[in-house]
């Protein structure tokens, strides 16, 4: 059986501050993302939070975002990504040291 193609899980409202500090209209962003308006709209209102890799590197294009810039990215993937761990997972406690 196939895996499920991994997705990234983005933060509506950095999208459309990104898209606004560009001044790019809904449309023109959707356009150059390659993605529809009403994905783009339902992303940055959050009622869509996950993006396939293709669609991802598309609207970061769009927004003109390197590909190591993690801005879109919601703070779960940052966490993630940058400890190794999943999202809930126990961080190890501190060794106290001797008493």
């Amino acid at each position: 059986m196939e895996r499920p193609q991994p997705t990234f899980q983005v933060d509506g409202a950095a999208i459309r501050t990104r898209r606004k500090d560009l001044g790019m209209s809904l449309a023109s962003c959707a356009e150059a993302a390659g993605i529809s308006k009403s994905f783009l709209t339902e992303l940055e209102v959050g009622a869509k939070q996950h993006m396939r890799p293709p669609t991802y590197a598309g609207l970061r294009t769009a927004l003109q975002i390197q590909s190591d810039d993690r801005r879109l990215l919601r703070e779960e993937q940052h966490r993630k990504d940058t400890d190794g761990r999943q999202e809930g997972a126990c961080r190890p406690h501190p060794d106290p040291g001797p008493g």
